[in-house]
C-alpha cells in the first residue's frame, strides 16, 4: 500500500445538460437540441446557423490530488467549483466520467466496497441522520448497518456520545437538537466504524460560533489520532487554521496547491488594503482598478449601517492610497475605516480566482 491516503488522477465528471426554452429558440425551426457526445463536435448547422448548445456540463475537469496519510487537506473553491462533486466521486456516490482515483489504496470504481469501508463521510446539505430517532438510536442503527458486533457497538456508541458531549441528551429525538448537535451526531456516525479517512464537506456550515469552534477542535483531535481528513469549507480562517495543505479549485480545475504559507507567498510582495465605505457605487470598482498596481477589487455589502467592505491588493500601498481615497470620497461616498495588512489566504483566493469564496 502506497503512502497516499487519497490519490486522484485526472478525474472528470460530466452531467447531461437539460434543454431550456432558450436552447429550443436557438435550434432550427424550434426543434429540441439533439444529444451530443461529450467531446466537442462541429455544428451540423450550415452557413451562419447557430450551433446546438452543449449537451454536457463538465463539473470536474481533470482534478489530480495526492493526500498524505495523517494529513488535513483543505479543498477550497467558490460555489459550483466542483468541490462536492469531487468528494462524491471519492466516496463512490458518483462514478467518474474519466480518470481514476484510489482511497486507502482501493480503486473507487473497481473496489468501491473497500473504499466505503475505509471512509467516514459527512456531506454538506445532506440529512444523514434520522430526525425521528434519538442520537443513541441513530448510532445503533448505523452500527448494525456496519455489521459492528453488538457488544462492541454499545461500547463505541457510549464513547462517541461522551466525546461529542451528547450523553445527557442521547435519548432525545434528533429533531429537538440544535444544528450544532445534529452535526455532532453526523460526525459520530462517520466515526462509528473507526475509518482511517474522513471526508468532511463543509462541516461547520450554518453553525453558531460556539458549535463551529467545537467542530474545529474535533478535527484537530482526529488529526492527532492519525486520521486523514479531506475538508471543504467556506471559511478561510478555518482552512488556514486546520489544513496542512490546501488545494484551490475553480471551474472544475485545481488551480493552486500548497501549504497555507506557500500560497500566501505567491502574493507576499503585495499589500492587502481593507476599506469600510459608506455609500458605495458599483462603478467605483472599475475606477479603482484603473489606478497603477491596484488589482482584485472586491466589494462586499456588510448589511450593517449601509457599509461596504472593499478588499484590494496593491504593490505599493503608500503611493496608491491618496488616489484610492480621492476616488472614493465624492458624491456622498466616504471611507469610514482603512487597514493595510499582510495578504491572507482569502487574498490569495481572490487573486487566483477573481472572486470571493462565496461568489
Amino acid at each position: 500500500m502506497n503512502d497516499w491516503a487519497i490519490e486522484a488522477d485526472q478525474l472528470i465528471k460530466r452531467f447531461p445538460r437539460r434543454a431550456t426554452p432558450a436552447d429550443k429558440t436557438n435550434s432550427a425551426d424550434g426543434d429540441e437540441p439533439q444529444p451530443a457526445a461529450p467531446a466537442p463536435q462541429r455544428s451540423r448547422w450550415p452557413f451562419g446557423r447557430k450551433a446546438e448548445p452543449p449537451a454536457w456540463f463538465t463539473a470536474v475537469d481533470g482534478v489530480s490530488l495526492q493526500i498524505q496519510r495523517g494529513e488535513v487537506f483543505g479543498l477550497l473553491g467558490p460555489n459550483g467549483a466542483g468541490k462536492s462533486t469531487t468528494i462524491r466521486m471519492l466516496c463512490t456516490l458518483l462514478e467518474p466520467t474519466e480518470g481514476t482515483a484510489h482511497v486507502n489504496g482501493y480503486d473507487i470504481v473497481r473496489q468501491s466496497n473497500q473504499v466505503r469501508q475505509s471512509l467516514g463521510t459527512v456531506l454538506a446539505g445532506e440529512r444523514s441522520i434520522y430526525w425521528k430517532l434519538s442520537a443513541r438510536e441513530n448510532l445503533e442503527y448505523f452500527a448494525a448497518l456496519y455489521h459492528i458486533p453488538a457488544a462492541v457497538a454499545q461500547r463505541r456508541i457510549a464513547e462517541l456520545l461522551d466525546r461529542m458531549e451528547l450523553t445527557a441528551r442521547a435519548n432525545d429525538l434528533v429533531e429537538k437538537y440544535s444544528t450544532g448537535m445534529r452535526q455532532r451526531v453526523a460526525i459520530a456516525r462517520a466515526l462509528l466504524a473507526q475509518p482511517p479517512i474522513l471526508l468532511l464537506d463543509e462541516p461547520t456550515l450554518g453553525l453558531d460560533p460556539q458549535a463551529a469552534r467545537r467542530v474545529r477542535e474535533l478535527v484537530k483531535e482526529l488529526k492527532s489520532e492519525g486520521h486523514t481528513i479531506l475538508l471543504t469549507t467556506h471559511y478561510m480562517e478555518e482552512a488556514d487554521q486546520l489544513s496542512d495543505r490546501i488545494g484551490i479549485i475553480d471551474q472544475g480545475k485545481v488551480i493552486a496547491l500548497g501549504t497555507p504559507a506557500e500560497l500566501k507567498r505567491q502574493i507576499a510582495q503585495k499589500d492587502a488594503i481593507r476599506l469600510e465605505v459608506a455609500g458605495w457605487h458599483a462603478e467605483m470598482a472599475e475606477s479603482l482598478r484603473q489606478l497603477p498596481t491596484v488589482e482584485n477589487v472586491t466589494p462586499r455589502y456588510t448589511g450593517a449601517d449601509s457599509l461596504w467592505e472593499i478588499n484590494l491588493l496593491a504593490a505599493d500601498s503608500r503611493a496608491v492610497l491618496p488616489g484610492i481615497i480621492d476616488r472614493i470620497n465624492f458624491n456622498g461616498t466616504h471611507v469610514v475605516n482603512l487597514n493595510i495588512v499582510q495578504p491572507s489566504l482569502e487574498d490569495v483566493f481572490i487573486h487566483l480566482t477573481g472572486k470571493a469564496l462565496r461568489d
